[in-house]
């Protein structure tokens, strides 16, 4: 699936050695509760705007130095122009740009902008975009990010390293930790390499992701690849499940570039393990996975653990270490019943598997799916709140606001259910009274939400028979 690209601008407002940041609403569509700069995605209307008289805005791209203009009034009250103007901000320099990989469920290509200022403006902060803000030098907001603190892109982090390094002086360059631009839109980056190793990004540190192709259920595309363990810890890659051997092979010379000696499997299904196996015998990597998916798996494939070291894990078993910290399984069955999540003590992060997904909606389908028992996995995460959410599809989430809207979701969708039930509706008829706009393709995966909602209520004895 080709995925639009909107482009965009962001603002990095540098005054006395401090750089303003805001942490991103959770309700955000995209990037929700990352540390970003603030900006937005470029309008249609930016490219109507008449030329700036202004010499620091004058000589950039007008188009571009609209959508800046428009998106800082919207966010902060700030009007760059009579800002310019009144000598208040006093340079405005392209920083870098930044392609989001493909793998990202929304794409940006982002211009970054230094803009200096004389003194520190009062913002007016949109709270509808940010739930928080603040000024800090470029290596405070950096070590908070190394002590998993704070999510952020990695075009974010690379222009707070470059602002670390020289405050005065950031260089233009293209993002490197991303994958190389294509042709038509950017220049390319002369230091990447086509069939080379995957995107490996950190939006939290220490905790690696790799946007896998994998063979999962549309519209996602990808499932995750976690990299895992400090320096000296096991180094677990979680869920390698590549679609094919090309792209298997990619994989494993990531996996060696980033020292990986563990496999970890959150579920028996295929998406999530596709070539694990190989992976295992290939390279001596011991395996862990919950007693409950080494039953599902061997009677889907009887061999796929020939030759494979298996170790069994279970709730509270300590795997590996994060930032010194025991990293510990736990048990959220519901979506699969032998699913196992992934937190550190402090609960900087969990990665969730498919507890939730950031492309596409979970599915709990019979057998090995109980809807009383994925509510009761996703209350407990709940509950726990830890800072960040990691699922197997899609990005990083900041808090647990996206748990609590599916659980909203789900609820007000089984109340649904519940009353077509009450007047005598079918399955069926629920079906197209539901899901009237749903791709003919996810309609039986529907369905089986709907009848695991039915089964539900039926055991806590809410349906009429």
């Amino acid at each position: 699936m080709s995925l639009p690209i909107a482009d965009a601008v962001t603002a990095i407002f540098v005054h006395d050695g401090e750089i303003f940041m805001t942490r991103r609403h959770p309700a955000m569509l995209a990037f929700p509760g990352y540390h970003a700069f603030p900006g937005g995605k470029v309008d249609a209307e930016d490219a109507e705007g008449a030329a700036f008289e202004q010499p620091l805005l004058a000589t950039h791209d007008r188009r571009l130095m609209h959508a800046l203009a428009r998106e800082l009034r919207e966010e902060l009250e700030f009007d760059l122009p009579a800002a310019v103007v009144s000598g208040l901000v006093t340079g405005v320099e392209l920083c870098t740009r930044a392609l989001t990989p493909t793998a990202f469920p929304r794409r940006f290509d982002t211009w970054f902008y230094v803009l200096r200022l004389k003194q520190r403006p009062e913002f007016v902060v949109d709270e509808r975009e940010a739930i928080d803000w603040g000024w800090a030098p470029a290596s405070a907001w950096l070590a908070a990010w190394h002590r998993g603190e704070l999510i952020a892109a990695p075009p974010t982090q690379a222009c707070l390293k470059a602002l670390n390094l020289d405050l005065q002086k950031p260089v233009v360059r293209w993002m490197t930790s991303l994958t190389a631009p294509p042709e038509d839109r950017l220049q390319k980056d002369p230091t990447s390499s086509a069939g080379d190793a995957m995107t490996v990004i950190q939006s939290v540190h220490g905790l690696r992701q790799i946007f896998v192709r994998s063979n999962t259920l549309p519209p996602a595309e990808h499932t995750n690849c976690f990299v895992i363990g400090d320096e000296g810890a096991p180094r677990i890659a979680v869920d390698p499940s590549p679609r094919d051997a090309a792209e298997l092979a990619r994989l494993e010379q990531t996996l060696h570039k980033l020292g990986v000696n563990q496999l970890l499997i959150t579920h028996h299904h295929v998406d999530h393990n596709q070539f694990a196996e190989v992976l295992a015998r290939r390279h001596g990597w011991p395996m862990l996975m919950s007693a409950v998916t080494r039953m599902r798996v061997a009677k889907r494939s009887p061999t796929f653990f020939d030759g494979v070291d298996l170790r069994l894990i279970a709730e509270g078993d300590e795997v590996t270490r994060w930032q010194t910290l025991p990293v510990r399984v736990l048990e959220v069955p519901g979506h699969d019943d032998g699913q196992l999540a992934l937190m550190p003590e402090g609960r900087s992060w969990c990665i969730v598997g498919d507890l939730i997904q950031g492309v596409g909606t979970v599915v709990i389908s019979k057998p090995e799916g109980d809807m009383r028992r994925y509510f009761e996995s996703m209350d407990r995460v709940i509950g726990l709140a830890p800072r960040f959410i990691f699922p197997s599809h899609g990005i990083g989430m900041g808090t647990t606001f996206r748990l609590e809207e599916t659980m909203r979701h789900r609820r007000m969708r089984e109340a649904e259910i519940l009353k077509l039930q009450r007047a005598g509706q079918t399955m069926q008829e629920m079906l197209a009274a539901i899901y009237q706009d749903l791709d003919p393709r996810l309609l039986p995966l529907a369905m089986r939400n709907i009848e695991s909602h039915l089964d539900k209520l039926q055991a806590e004895g809410q349906l009429e028979i």
